[in-house]
Protein backbone atom coordinates (compact mmCIF):
# COMPACT_ATOMS: atom_id res chain seq x y z
CA UNK A 1 0.00 0.00 0.00
CA UNK A 2 1.04 3.77 -0.45
CA UNK A 3 0.60 6.33 2.34
CA UNK A 4 0.66 10.30 0.93
CA UNK A 5 0.38 13.39 3.07
CA UNK A 6 -1.17 16.27 2.47
CA UNK A 7 -0.74 18.48 5.01
CA UNK A 8 -2.04 18.97 8.84
CA UNK A 9 -4.04 15.88 9.02
CA UNK A 10 -4.63 14.57 5.49
CA UNK A 11 -3.32 11.65 4.07
CA UNK A 12 -4.52 9.52 0.66
CA UNK A 13 -4.28 5.15 1.45
CA UNK A 14 -4.16 3.69 -1.64
CA UNK A 15 -3.79 0.03 -2.43
CA UNK A 16 -4.35 -1.91 -5.93
CA UNK A 17 -7.48 -3.13 -6.03
CA UNK A 18 -8.72 -1.89 -2.88
CA UNK A 19 -11.07 1.44 -2.20
CA UNK A 20 -9.03 4.39 -1.92
CA UNK A 21 -8.97 6.86 1.63
CA UNK A 22 -8.87 10.50 2.26
CA UNK A 23 -8.66 11.11 5.70
CA UNK A 24 -9.15 14.91 7.27
CA UNK A 25 -8.98 16.64 4.02
CA UNK A 26 -9.10 20.82 5.46
CA UNK A 27 -10.43 23.57 3.91
CA UNK A 28 -9.28 26.03 1.39
CA UNK A 29 -8.76 28.64 4.68
CA UNK A 30 -5.39 27.26 6.51
CA UNK A 31 -3.38 28.65 4.46
CA UNK A 32 -2.26 25.65 2.39
CA UNK A 33 -2.91 25.22 -1.29
CA UNK A 34 -6.27 23.90 -1.82
CA UNK A 35 -6.73 19.73 -2.14
CA UNK A 36 -7.44 18.46 -5.55
CA UNK A 37 -7.75 14.67 -4.39
CA UNK A 38 -9.74 11.65 -5.70
CA UNK A 39 -10.84 8.96 -3.29
CA UNK A 40 -13.82 6.42 -2.55
CA UNK A 41 -14.09 7.15 1.27
CA UNK A 42 -13.74 10.13 3.14
CA UNK A 43 -13.02 9.86 7.22
CA UNK A 44 -13.37 12.96 9.00
CA UNK A 45 -12.06 13.08 12.67
CA UNK A 46 -14.52 16.21 13.96
CA UNK A 47 -16.25 18.77 12.07
CA UNK A 48 -13.55 21.35 11.81
CA UNK A 49 -12.54 23.49 8.83
CA UNK A 50 -8.92 21.71 9.11
CA UNK A 51 -10.85 18.22 8.71
CA UNK A 52 -14.22 18.18 6.97
CA UNK A 53 -13.88 19.67 3.45
CA UNK A 54 -15.56 16.42 2.28
CA UNK A 55 -15.78 18.93 -1.26
CA UNK A 56 -12.27 19.06 -1.86
CA UNK A 57 -12.40 14.99 -2.58
CA UNK A 58 -14.01 13.79 -6.03
CA UNK A 59 -15.50 10.61 -6.49
CA UNK A 60 -16.31 10.19 -2.68
CA UNK A 61 -19.08 6.95 -2.24
CA UNK A 62 -19.04 6.77 1.45
CA UNK A 63 -17.74 9.29 4.37
CA UNK A 64 -16.94 8.15 7.78
CA UNK A 65 -17.55 10.66 10.21
CA UNK A 66 -19.11 8.47 13.20
CA UNK A 67 -17.92 5.34 15.07
CA UNK A 68 -18.21 1.81 14.31
CA UNK A 69 -17.07 -0.89 12.00
CA UNK A 70 -17.19 -0.56 8.31
CA UNK A 71 -15.71 -2.75 5.63
CA UNK A 72 -15.71 -1.15 2.12
CA UNK A 73 -13.94 -1.76 -1.12
CA UNK A 74 -11.96 -4.50 0.51
CA UNK A 75 -10.78 -2.09 3.59
CA UNK A 76 -11.65 -2.94 6.81
CA UNK A 77 -12.51 0.32 9.42
CA UNK A 78 -12.69 0.45 12.96
CA UNK A 79 -13.88 4.06 14.22
CA UNK A 80 -13.64 4.70 17.50
CA UNK A 81 -14.57 8.23 19.37
CA UNK A 82 -12.55 9.62 21.86
CA UNK A 83 -13.81 12.62 23.48
CA UNK A 84 -11.44 15.43 25.03
CA UNK A 85 -9.88 14.55 28.29
CA UNK A 86 -10.46 17.82 29.85
CA UNK A 87 -14.06 18.34 27.25
CA UNK A 88 -12.76 21.91 26.73
CA UNK A 89 -10.43 21.57 23.49
CA UNK A 90 -11.88 21.49 20.20
CA UNK A 91 -14.82 22.82 21.56
CA UNK A 92 -15.53 19.62 23.64
CA UNK A 93 -15.88 17.99 20.34
CA UNK A 94 -15.25 14.11 20.71
CA UNK A 95 -12.24 13.12 18.44
CA UNK A 96 -12.84 10.22 15.89
CA UNK A 97 -9.78 7.46 16.19
CA UNK A 98 -9.95 4.99 12.56
CA UNK A 99 -8.20 2.20 12.12
CA UNK A 100 -7.68 0.77 8.59
CA UNK A 101 -7.12 -2.64 8.14
CA UNK A 102 -6.05 -3.77 4.47
CA UNK A 103 -5.51 -7.60 4.67
CA UNK A 104 -4.01 -7.85 8.21
CA UNK A 105 -1.58 -4.20 7.64
CA UNK A 106 -3.02 -1.77 9.84
CA UNK A 107 -2.78 1.91 10.13
CA UNK A 108 -4.17 4.04 12.79
CA UNK A 109 -5.38 7.16 11.92
CA UNK A 110 -5.35 9.51 15.52
CA UNK A 111 -7.34 12.41 14.62
CA UNK A 112 -7.08 15.41 16.85
CA UNK A 113 -6.12 13.30 20.01
CA UNK A 114 -5.34 15.71 22.49
CA UNK A 115 -4.29 13.25 25.40
CA UNK A 116 -2.49 10.13 26.23
CA UNK A 117 -4.93 7.42 26.57
CA UNK A 118 -5.80 5.23 29.02
CA UNK A 119 -3.94 1.39 28.34
CA UNK A 120 -7.67 -0.14 27.67
CA UNK A 121 -8.50 2.43 25.13
CA UNK A 122 -4.70 1.78 23.40
CA UNK A 123 -5.46 -1.58 23.53
CA UNK A 124 -9.24 -0.90 21.78
CA UNK A 125 -7.31 -0.09 18.86
CA UNK A 126 -5.52 -3.28 18.48
CA UNK A 127 -2.48 -4.05 16.27
CA UNK A 128 -1.18 -0.77 15.02
CA UNK A 129 1.53 -1.31 12.84
CA UNK A 130 1.60 2.62 11.32
CA UNK A 131 0.63 5.40 13.58
CA UNK A 132 -0.13 8.68 11.82
CA UNK A 133 -0.14 11.17 14.76
CA UNK A 134 -0.36 14.40 15.68
CA UNK A 135 2.91 16.02 17.15
CA UNK A 136 2.48 19.92 17.04
CA UNK A 137 0.63 20.94 19.83
CA UNK A 138 -2.66 23.44 18.92
CA UNK A 139 -6.03 21.54 19.97
CA UNK A 140 -3.73 17.83 19.26
CA UNK A 141 -0.95 16.24 20.92
CA UNK A 142 1.98 18.04 21.93
CA UNK A 143 5.57 16.26 20.72
CA UNK A 144 5.95 15.02 24.33
CA UNK A 145 2.43 13.42 24.50
CA UNK A 146 2.91 11.93 20.83
CA UNK A 147 6.34 10.60 22.10
CA UNK A 148 4.37 8.81 24.97
CA UNK A 149 1.46 7.92 23.22
CA UNK A 150 4.16 6.33 20.87
CA UNK A 151 5.60 4.35 23.55
CA UNK A 152 2.48 2.95 24.20
CA UNK A 153 1.25 1.84 20.54
CA UNK A 154 4.23 0.47 19.70
CA UNK A 155 4.30 0.70 15.87
CA UNK A 156 6.41 -0.45 13.50
CA UNK A 157 6.12 2.65 11.63
CA UNK A 158 5.61 6.77 13.04
CA UNK A 159 4.07 9.19 10.32
CA UNK A 160 3.91 12.58 12.14
CA UNK A 161 1.21 15.17 11.19
CA UNK A 162 -0.36 17.93 12.05
CA UNK A 163 2.23 20.12 12.46
CA UNK A 164 4.07 23.60 11.35
CA UNK A 165 5.63 22.70 7.52
CA UNK A 166 5.31 26.59 6.41
CA UNK A 167 2.02 28.66 5.09
CA UNK A 168 -0.69 27.11 7.47
CA UNK A 169 -2.70 29.38 9.61
CA UNK A 170 -3.42 26.74 12.74
CA UNK A 171 -0.98 27.96 15.63
CA UNK A 172 1.41 24.57 15.89
CA UNK A 173 5.16 23.87 16.31
CA UNK A 174 7.49 22.61 14.07
CA UNK A 175 8.51 18.93 13.50
CA UNK A 176 12.13 19.04 14.97
CA UNK A 177 10.57 19.61 18.85
CA UNK A 178 8.92 16.10 18.05
CA UNK A 179 11.98 14.48 16.59
CA UNK A 180 13.97 15.48 19.88
CA UNK A 181 11.28 14.14 21.91
CA UNK A 182 11.97 10.92 20.29
CA UNK A 183 15.78 11.19 20.09
CA UNK A 184 16.28 11.74 16.19
CA UNK A 185 18.02 14.13 14.65
CA UNK A 186 17.93 15.07 11.25
CA UNK A 187 15.17 12.74 8.62
CA UNK A 188 15.57 12.92 5.16
CA UNK A 189 11.72 13.33 3.96
CA UNK A 190 10.31 11.15 1.65
CA UNK A 191 7.31 12.10 -0.76
CA UNK A 192 5.13 8.75 0.18
CA UNK A 193 5.44 5.47 2.07
CA UNK A 194 5.04 2.37 0.47
CA UNK A 195 5.03 -0.35 2.69
CA UNK A 196 3.98 -4.41 3.02
CA UNK A 197 3.84 -6.34 5.94
CA UNK A 198 6.96 -8.16 4.95
CA UNK A 199 8.92 -4.99 4.87
CA UNK A 200 8.10 -3.78 8.35
CA UNK A 201 10.87 -3.82 11.23
CA UNK A 202 10.65 -5.08 14.37
CA UNK A 203 11.65 -1.63 16.21
CA UNK A 204 9.90 1.43 15.40
CA UNK A 205 10.70 3.90 12.51
CA UNK A 206 9.52 7.35 12.46
CA UNK A 207 9.06 8.26 8.99
CA UNK A 208 8.82 11.78 7.85
CA UNK A 209 6.57 12.58 4.57
CA UNK A 210 6.79 15.69 2.73
CA UNK A 211 3.33 17.03 2.29
CA UNK A 212 2.25 16.40 -1.50
CA UNK A 213 2.02 21.15 -1.97
CA UNK A 214 6.26 20.80 -1.27
CA UNK A 215 7.21 17.89 -2.98
CA UNK A 216 9.91 18.75 -5.77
Amino acid sequence: MEITWYGLSCFRLSERGKATVVTDPYGPDLGLPALKLKGDIVTISHDAPGHNCVRAVRGVGRVIDGPGEYEIGGVFITAIRMRSKDGKKNGGRPNMLCVFDYEGLTVAHLGDLDYVPSQKQIEDLGAVHVALIPVGGGAALTAAQAAEVISLIEPSIVVPMHYKTGAETVKLTGLQRFLSEMGIGKVDPRPSLKLTKSNLGEETQVVVLEPVHQAR
